[in-house]
């Protein structure tokens, strides 16, 4: 007699049978949650079961999608910064053009109503640079010998006197400013009629008027034309406005520091006068005043 030994693994059902029940269970359960909705609830307890392991097999791939994410947002948010950086410079570069250009119109239709008022012999010039020499305030202007530019003629802005022209060349002039310490100008007070002369002072930009008397009858905020005494420059130009007076009983005179009405270190174009032209300008405008103001006690 054969003995077989048992089988390892215990055998049910054919795979026929198994195939035969699962479909028929498929069938049925489809037949039931279409017709009935009977699996509505098993189906949403599945999901929220299976939502935490759905979550981790997704994070690897979200990880890496965010983190390409990520690089690829810095590099166009760097890429975009620079664009708009660059954007942002030219719009200021065209800006500080825009303003400039704005400030250089204004001046210009100052000097052309100056301009019209002196007539054709005032002649008009652009500051091309400015004298080598650190210890004098000196300019070059484009206009020359072929324009009638001379030496002792005097230049003046929309406001008041610039300097004169000292030396002349055919396409150019040197300009010797207002407040170049080898500068005299004589001038007149317009509230008093005073006569004085007021000197450069050099390169801090003001004037000073020397050997005036301690008790002289001069206040803060006095204007100075000139007098037109010396043939250079004509009667009735401003000069300088009184800022600063010092009086002490030891001196025999008074320390008085004037401040220019004319821009003398800012303006771009000038105006050259001859010699022997009337001036209409008799004080500066309140532009060329600017900040200083006359105290109430006088003195």
């Amino acid at each position: 007699m054969d003995h077989q030994p048992p089988p390892f693994f215990k055998r049910g059902p054919s795979p026929v049978a198994r195939l035969t029940f699962f479909v028929l269970l498929c069938l049925l359960m489809m037949v039931a949650d279409a017709r009935f909705h009977m699996l509505h609830a098993l189906r949403a307890t599945l999901a929220v079961v299976l939502y935490p392991l759905q979550r981790a097999a997704y994070a690897p791939a979200e990880l890496a999608n965010r983190i390409g994410d990520f690089f690829v947002t810095q590099a166009q948010l760097q890429s975009e910064n620079a664009a708009f950086r660059q954007e942002r410079l030219l719009n200021s570069a065209q800006l500080q053009r825009y303003q400039s250009l704005q400030s250089e119109n204004t001046h210009l239709r100052k000097l052309l109503g100056a301009q019209q008022r002196f007539g054709e012999s005032a002649i008009l010039t652009e500051i091309i640079y400015a004298g080598h020499d650190p210890f004098a305030r000196k300019i070059i202007v484009n206009q020359g010998t072929q324009k009638q530019v001379k030496a002792g003629q005097a230049v003046i802005d929309h406001s008041g006197v610039v300097g004169q022209i000292t030396r002349s060349f055919p396409l150019s002039a040197e300009v010797t400013l207002l407040t170049d310490k080898d500068q005299a100008v004589p001038v007149q007070l317009v509230r008093n009629g005073l006569r004085a002369i007021v000197f450069g002072f050099g390169q801090d930009g003001s004037l000073e008027l020397r050997y005036m008397p301690v008790n002289a009858d001069i206040q803060t905020g006095d204007v100075l034309v000139t007098s037109g005494i010396d043939g250079t420059y004509p009667p009735g130009l401003a000069v300088a406005v009184v800022s600063k007076i010092e009086r002490n009983a030891g001196y025999s005179f008074a320390k008085i520091i004037c401040t220019p009405s004319a821009g003398v270190d800012r303006n771009k174009h000038l105006l050259v006068l001859a010699p022997d032209q009337p001036a209409t300008i008799s004080k500066p405008t309140t532009e060329a005043v600017g900040a200083t103001k006359k105290p109430a006690g006088g003195h």
